[in-house]
């Protein structure tokens, strides 16, 4: 039977009760208790660890956040200022508020021409917007070819019917209801441009990896809003759809790269003379902002 040795005047532990109590191995033709073995190696580990901390304060620490740091030899300029008086502010943001206090979702587009330059000025200043650690990480997919406008609308009304039917649900589709909206989408086929907005979830660097975009979704999200706006400013019209179960196909139809994923469909053009848009009001300043 093997044996531990647990120290000089203590008991031999034979049997079946010794391999309970410590498990014996063979090293060298000796019997050495693994339990001896273990607590040595906690010890090592141990002191590599204290090692290791050592090595790691001795050495330089990078603090890529500390201004001095920030230097990958990009040129940096001071920014010139464009200071309004006061009163010139407080005019110019009263000016803008009510132009845009006037956008409407209008769902009826007349198929009247716009201007092409009016649609790359708009793209350009919706290009303008910040992204995440400048990505920018956004394509803007301007459709005007009146074959691929239709099939557009063949992919979206297809899959609205189901949204409208099966997917939304009752609660969803009656909220729908004083906006006199359903799966038929017109417009599509009658706005002279469709703006299809994809979002960027990576890059791909000269190398071919990936490339990663910070924030996406949001960056190309700011970028819409600056581009509604931008739509207003230029007295243009639209109506913000984002269609459900759409995206792979129009994807697919529009030949875009695995890595951009529709976020937002935008028909732009001019309204009917007929066209009608419900009459809502918006929430008070009050209500949307807190002051602290």
């Amino acid at each position: 039977m093997g044996e531990c040795r647990r120290g000089k005047g203590q008991q031999k532990t034979e049997g079946h009760l010794a391999q309970k109590s410590c498990e014996l191995v063979a090293d060298g033709g000796r019997r050495v208790c693994t339990r001896r073995i273990a607590g040595m190696k906690m010890l090592i580990k141990k002191t590599n660890r204290e090692k290791e901390k050592l090595d790691t304060r001795s050495k330089s620490i990078s603090r890529p956040w500390v201004d001095e740091d920030l230097r990958d030899g990009t040129d940096h300029h001071l920014e010139e200022e464009e200071r309004y008086s006061e009163a010139e502010m407080i005019k110019r943001s009263r000016s803008f508020y009510e132009l845009l206090n006037k956008r409407r979702s209008v769902r009826f587009l007349s198929d009247e021409p716009v201007p092409r330059e009016v649609i790359d000025n708009v793209i350009r200043t919706a290009g303008t917007s910040p992204s995440g650690a400048h990505t920018e990480p956004w394509t803007f997919v301007v459709v005007q070819d009146p074959d691929l406008k239709h099939k557009i609308r063949e992919i979206v009304e297809e899959e609205e019917e189901i949204n409208y039917k099966k997917r939304m649900g009752d609660r969803w589709v009656n909220d729908l209801k004083r906006l006199r909206t359903n799966w038929i989408k017109e417009y599509l086929d009658t706005a002279p441009y469709l703006i299809l907005i994809f979002k960027q979830v990576y890059g791909r660097l000269p190398n071919g990896k990936k490339k990663t975009h910070y924030y996406n979704e949001i960056s190309v999200s700011i970028a819409c809003g600056m581009l509604l706006a931008a739509l207003q400013n230029a007295g243009l019209y639209t109506v913000t759809t984002t269609p459900l179960n759409c995206g792979p196909q129009l994807r697919a139809l529009l030949q875009r790269p695995a890595n951009e994923k529709l976020l937002l469909l935008l028909p732009v053009g001019y309204p009917k003379k007929d066209a009608t848009v419900p009459a809502l009001t918006r929430k008070p300043l009050e209500d949307i902002m807190v002051v602290m």
